[in-house]
């Protein structure tokens, strides 16, 4: 079931480990190899900004989590739950990190994409970002095996 949901009626809020079983729960609806609880505790930990989308119920449906290194903003995980994707909530999250890294100071963002992600591929392409270079065998996949990771950068 799809929940239509003006982007106006959505709101953002700084996460905290208050909503960690809820990302968690988006987290592995929506990626076949999810971050961790583990993974989520240490970005906590580490101080990395995480920032969600909350519906009209204050239903947590989508999140990005980033890194500032210096004058760059790693964008290290982004997701929409299954049911508000197609939406364009993950163009207005990326638009609102953006508007976060320049005031911030940041020039660029990066991040990293599986290279069997053409959904999030086609997304960042369209919403500017270059392909600077790849991770070889970067993430796990099938059958024991490792993918590719395509490194990409937006200028801010």
């Amino acid at each position: 079931m799809s929940h239509q949901l003006d982007i106006g009626q959505a709101h953002l809020y700084k996460i905290g480990l208050t909503d960690l079983d809820q990302l968690l729960a988006i987290e592995t609806r929506v990626y076949p190899y999810p971050w961790s609880r583990g993974n989520f505790f240490d970005s906590f930990n580490s101080g990395h900004e995480l920032i969600g989308l909350r519906d009209r119920d204050n239903t947590l449906f989508a999140y990005f989590i980033v890194m500032y290194v210096v004058d760059e903003v790693h964008l290290l995980n982004i997701a929409v739950d299954t049911d508000y994707q197609q939406q364009g909530y993950a163009h207005f999250l990326l638009n609102h990190l953006c508007a976060l890294a320049r005031e911030k100071g940041m020039v660029s963002v990066l991040l990293e994409a599986r290279v069997s992600n053409l959904p999030a591929l086609k997304l960042y392409q369209k919403f500017g970002f270059i392909e600077i270079g790849r991770r070889k065998n970067y993430y796990p996949a099938q059958n024991q095996t490792r993918e590719d990771a395509i490194v990409m950068r937006y200028t801010l």
